[in-house]
């Protein structure tokens, strides 16, 4: 008899693993407190996947040998608690996609900030190379229904904290750890050391075949190597340092050195700009490298690879402006880089869904580089108390179309307008894409 299966969650990474559980023999029932999207729905009636939307049905969920939970779900949702409360396993859909990757290379990738950029940037170059590979995880399709539906000798995989909260037996080949700042809070208690476990965790199953590359300028990664032992083959990247094994930055000169082969490329050359890009290039590099491609070939990616969409977007100049769109700038780090990148004066759009920001970590660059500030959210209650008194002009909007056009009211030739929310999305938005399309619907219409 079948084994069953529930998912929880009828998104992309619900769907995928759906797909992949009917493929391995499962009976498999999806169920979602939401609606679940059209095109989801007709993909499930296709397979004749049975499925639930608006509501859990806790009789037939309970009934499950092993609950696959999107993300998305905390640990504290009362579904969840229910199904733990049985003894029901619970996993995510990553470490359900790897139990049937089989010997396929994994490269994960996580972190505060940055990682949907390193990660498209090593697949970038492994495409580049020839390798059959995908982009899978917290960006691109989701990871179970690749390995359903094609499956590939190499996945370079985005993988959140949530996500990796969910998993057990994930291994992958090469680990990757950007950085580590507070995001997230409020899904760990307020805990910053329940966070950067999370993150730590990435390494938990790796093996002394395996590799871990990590930041040595990242004070937290740093401070809590001794605290989250390892086995895998650790090799760093720095600006600081020079690095026997890894990759560093001197005199706008990056060297990769891996085993026996030396990468040099001037930091100028590369099409990724700005320092915490730099960071990404170095760890996308060594990635590559460890993959055995060739120097020519990560030389050719690294000053070919386009940025990602929402993530310091040029959208247009207008009158004299420009207008950029950073809307994947979740947490209040994100904001300080782009910031941190900005030679011209800046209206800054902020706002949404605070996780627990600091905004102390940007009052410095606001007053050196900022001159209005334009809160776009429900509450904007904790923006003010953090910038009023920063003496810049400050509007309220509450929506992307009254934040483009007072953006547009405050700004002169030279300016930019910057969109860098340092929030969730989910108060006005679907999510961090929506309101990046909102935005740049609205600039194209001034």
């Amino acid at each position: 008899m079948a084994k069953k299966i529930t998912i929880l969650g009828g998104g992309e990474s619900g769907v995928g693993a759906a797909v992949l559980a009917k493929e391995k023999g499962y009976k498999v029932f999806v169920s979602d407190s939401k609606a679940i999207p059209a095109a989801f729905k007709t993909e499930m009636d296709n397979l004749s996947i049975p499925f639930e939307e608006n509501g859990h049905s806790l009789d037939r969920i309970l009934d499950s040998k092993e609950v696959i939970k999107s993300p998305g779900i905390p640990d504290k949702a009362p579904v969840v608690q229910a199904i733990r409360q049985q003894g029901i396993p619970v996993i995510g859909e990553m470490e359900f996609a790897f139990r049937y990757m089989g010997k396929s290379k994994l490269v994960a990738v996580t972190g505060s900030n940055g990682k949907s950029t390193a990660t498209s940037l090593i697949y970038h170059i492994c495409h580049t190379a020839g390798l059959d590979c995908a982009l899978v995880g917290n960006i691109g399709f989701s990871f179970a229904r690749q390995v359903a539906v094609d499956p590939k000798a190499y996945y370079i995989a985005e993988i959140s904290s949530f996500q990796l909260d969910d998993c057990k037996d994930f291994r992958p080949h090469i680990a990757i750890l950007l950085n580590i700042t507070e995001d997230h809070l409020d899904r760990y208690n307020y805990i910053f050391d329940n966070y950067i476990a999370s993150k730590f965790s990435i390494t938990k199953n790796q093996t002394a075949d395996d590799y871990f590359i990590y930041c040595d300028d990242d004070p937290v990664t740093v401070l809590n190597l001794d605290k989250y032992p390892f086995f895998s083959k650790p090799i760093s990247f720095s600006m600081k340092k020079t690095e026997r094994q890894g990759a560093y930055i001197k005199d706008e000169e990056m060297l990769l050195k891996v085993k026996q082969e030396e990468v040099r490329m001037n930091i100028n050359d590369f099409a990724l700009k700005g320092k915490h890009n730099q960071y990404n290039t170095m760890a996308a590099g060594i990635a590559a490298s460890l993959l055995e491609i060739r120097s020519s070939k990560i030389r050719e990616a690294i000053t070919s690879f386009q940025g990602l969409e929402h993530r310091m977007e040029f959208v247009a100049t207008i009158k004299g402006v420009e207008y950029i769109n950073d809307s994947k700038a979740t947490n209040i780090n994100s904001t300080w880089y782009a910031l941190e990148e900005m030679n011209k004066p800046v209206v800054l759009i902020l706002g949404g869904v605070d996780k627990g920001n600091d905004y102390s970590l940007i009052e410095e660059l606001v007053q050196e580089k900022v001159k209005a500030i334009i809160c776009l959210g429900a509450d904007n209650t904790k923006l003010h108390e953090a910038f009023d008194k920063t003496g810049k002009s400050i509007v309220d909007a509450g929506s992307m179309e009254e934040a483009v056009k007072a953006a547009y009211r405050l700004s002169e030739k030279g300016d930019v307008v910057l969109l860098s929310p340092a929030c969730a999305s989910f108060d006005l938005f679907l999510n961090y894409e929506d309101r990046g399309k909102q935005f740049k619907s609205a600039v194209i219409e001034l």
